[in-house]
């Protein structure tokens, strides 16, 4: 799989106005007054201006090269920690990069917009309707799965009164600063991820771990996140859930550390430099990457920076097993049982208003029809 694998929210961001005094303020009120060439020529100027040959980087950045030539800076994070979001700002604003390059995918690329408030509630939040849109979106035991790691996410939020992805909105916000910025989306989709997750457990390690997420209580600090810089909180806490299993560390860590390594790699191409029209000669050169990812996936991306990669395998998603189909069975078993006790108890005037409603009336000749046919 090739470069076209990246995911960008955004074909280009608006350039910045310059901040320093004896420049221009505006460089859209330049670009509308001279040719598009001198107005990308000035871009170009103002980004390398501000672009630091020896920049200072805070002590969570770890820098990659590659054999292009071009350089690659990885902030590694905590998901919930607000000196995360200021290393990611810094880092930005000092290597003014051609790409940013986040440890999201497509299905949770909405957070990148949401404001603070609303997105500290949807949080907090964990209803029906996420768990059938889970399912949807996921199948079963995927959803359920999510719905779980959903819960945990919750937990901190609720303890620390603050939304998850703050670093990747402020990474958005930054980039969307920088002329000729790429923002790319760098993390394997959430139900390949969790589909492959569920396929690497025994249905005895499926209740365990599920069990085991439904009673997380402990209770979290702001403290206790700083504590964890070098380590991200929510990746420490499934550690500690996860270390008994082995495989499931492997899908859920390990092979997002191969995809996001691909990913950064395959951003850190040359880059060709804007153009002010087709006549104008192609001009590549090395790129300036800054990466944001949890601080727990940066020992794997060091570990595969040297690697040639694939990521087609772990891109595939194996069949079902037999003890997932049995574990649905029972899921949607117990479900139906408890749906008709509860009809049991509620009495026979309320059944029959049940079937009295329309939409149940349709159903049920559904049903009958069903059966008539066979």
């Amino acid at each position: 799989m090739e470069g076209d694998q990246q995911q960008e929210t955004a074909a280009e961001p608006e350039p910045s106005p310059n901040a320093e005094g004896d420049e221009p303020e505006d460089a859209s009120d330049i670009a509308s007054n001279i040719s598009d060439a001198d107005a990308l020529k000035i871009l170009l100027e103002m980004k390398m201006k501000k672009r630091q040959k020896k920049p200072s980087l805070p002590s969570t950045v770890t820098e990659f090269a590659t054999e292009e030539g071009s350089k690659v800076y990885v902030v590694g994070t905590a998901h919930f920690s607000d000196s995360s979001k200021k290393d990611v700002v810094k880092t930005i604003q000092e290597v003014q990069p051609d790409v940013v390059v986040v440890e999201l995918c497509q299905y949770r690329v909405s957070m990148l917009k949401m404001d603070e408030r609303t997105l500290l509630k949807e949080a907090k939040e964990i209803n029906l309707e996420k768990l059938q849109q889970a399912i949807k979106q996921n199948g079963l035991m995927s959803g359920l799965m999510q719905m779980l790691l959903l819960k945990v996410s919750a937990h901190i939020t609720e303890q620390l009164g603050m939304a998850p992805g703050g670093e990747f909105r402020e990474a958005f916000k930054e980039a969307s600063k920088v002329p000729f910025c790429k923002f790319h989306l760098g993390d394997r989709p959430i139900p390949v991820t969790f589909k492959r997750a569920i396929a690497a457990l025994s249905i005895w390690q499926k209740i365990k771990l599920a069990w085991g997420l439904c009673f997380l209580s402990d209770p979290i600090s702001k403290d206790d996140v700083e504590k964890c810089k070098q380590k991200d909180l929510l990746e420490q806490m499934m550690a500690e859930m996860i270390g008994e299993f082995p495989d499931l560390h492997r899908t859920i860590v390990s092979e997002r550390d191969i995809y996001l390594t691909y990913m950064l790699k395959q951003a850190a191409k040359r880059t060709e430099l804007p153009r002010a029209s087709e006549a104008e000669p192609r001009r590549c050169v090395p790129s300036v990457v800054v990466g944001v990812v949890g601080m727990g996936h940066v020992p794997g991306i060091e570990k595969n920076w040297n690697t040639d990669l694939n990521i087609q395998e772990i891109m595939s998603v194996p069949p079902p097993s037999t003890s997932s189909k049995i574990l649905k069975f029972v899921i949607k078993a117990t479900i139906f049982g408890l749906v008709g006790y509860g009809c049991y108890r509620m009495g026979h005037r309320t059944v029959r208003f049940i079937l009295s409603v329309p939409i149940a009336q349709k159903y049920l000749q559904k049903l009958i029809d069903a059966k008539s046919r066979h």
